[in-house]
């Protein structure tokens, strides 16, 4: 039996209570072209035992947003279990990131499949700002376990 894949990833959080808003990215390519319920995430990525799930939380953000994980005050949300088996670990960041410098990194498949042709998409098509109500609708169904976790109380740090 193969091990579960690993995800980990960085939620920005700026704002608080009615006013809170979260970064989230929307999935580019094929499959999420013209989808918007569930087909947001935080902007995260896989890793292998070789790399700790903070480090690699910090270096997919930089490379799906093509911009630095800024600093600010952190909290681990813990982990979920997607539907597809992948196990993603999430901290919040609390800041207030100017994404108009965003420059999402790229993957490359074939496409159409059985085409035998290979295109590059953007990793994140776009991301945004989003309030919790707005982030839970369109958030993968998983990952909204972490818009809950922001309201309780929870140990600091990675």
């Amino acid at each position: 039996m193969r091990a579960a894949k690993r995800s980990a990833g960085l939620l920005l959080v700026r704002g608080a209570g009615d006013t809170t808003e979260v970064l989230l990215g929307h999935m580019g390519g094929p499959f999420f072209a013209g989808r918007e319920s569930g087909a947001w995430t935080v902007p995260k990525g896989e890793y292998g035992p070789d790399e700790t799930a903070w480090d690699a939380a910090r270096r997919e953000f930089t490379e799906e947003l093509g911009l630095p994980p800024p600093e600010g005050p952190v909290r681990p949300l813990g982990e979920v279990t997607q539907r597809n088996g992948k196990i993603v670990t999430v901290w919040a960041v609390e800041a207030d990131l100017d994404t108009a410098a965003f420059a999402p990194g790229t993957f490359t498949m074939e496409w159409p499949r059985g085409s035998g042709r290979m295109r590059e998409f953007p990793e994140l098509d776009r991301v945004a700002w989003l309030g919790l109500d707005r982030a839970r609708e369109l958030l993968v169904t998983a990952q909204a376990a972490f818009l809950d976790r922001l309201g309780e109380p929870s140990a600091e740090g990675p």
